[in-house]
């Protein structure tokens, strides 16, 4: 039988554990790492959450809290300097993201474009019609026409 701390704990993965892997992923930039830094988290807040008073658990703000243990999970790992894995056939571990990565970044792009194609035109056209060079150019030559610097009005 689960004590009151345990089902506690028992939820907290189960809302949580999907953002702790997608932080941990960010933070790591691969799959493997990430796996590694949820689960030494959740067994972080499992080993405090038992030493906790049950008002203290109640007040705690579980994801701000799991986020900070995950930070300085990731920091200690940095700190220790872990050995590179290397696979047993002698090849260089796989670092990509795996495919939650390429499905989040698109629907991010997707997302992104949506809006952006719900702009007025002529915010759009500046957003997307020229290469931000050429934007950050023409406010500086228009400030400088501006205050008298220059006498060039080769594009008008």
């Amino acid at each position: 039988m689960m004590d009151g701390t345990e089902r506690m704990f028992e939820r907290m993965v189960n809302e949580h554990q999907h953002r702790v892997f997608a932080l941990s992923l960010a933070l790591t930039g691969n799959r493997h790492d990430a796996e590694e830094v949820a689960q030494d988290t959740f067994l972080r807040a499992y080993r405090a959450l038992v030493t906790y008073s049950p008002d203290r658990i109640r007040e705690l703000k579980q994801k701000a809290w799991l986020h900070r243990i995950a930070l300085n999970v990731v920091r200690n790992r940095v700190r220790g300097g872990r050995p590179r894995l290397v696979e047993l056939n002698g090849s260089e571990p796989d670092h990509s993201p795996g495919p939650e990565v390429g499905a989040l970044l698109k629907a991010d792009i997707d997302a992104l474009a949506t809006r952006v194609a719900a702009l007025p035109a002529r915010y759009r056209d500046a957003v997307v019609g020229q290469p931000v060079g050429t934007v950050k150019s023409n406010v500086h030559r228009g400030l400088k026409l501006l205050r008298g610097d220059e006498d060039d009005h080769a594009d008008d």
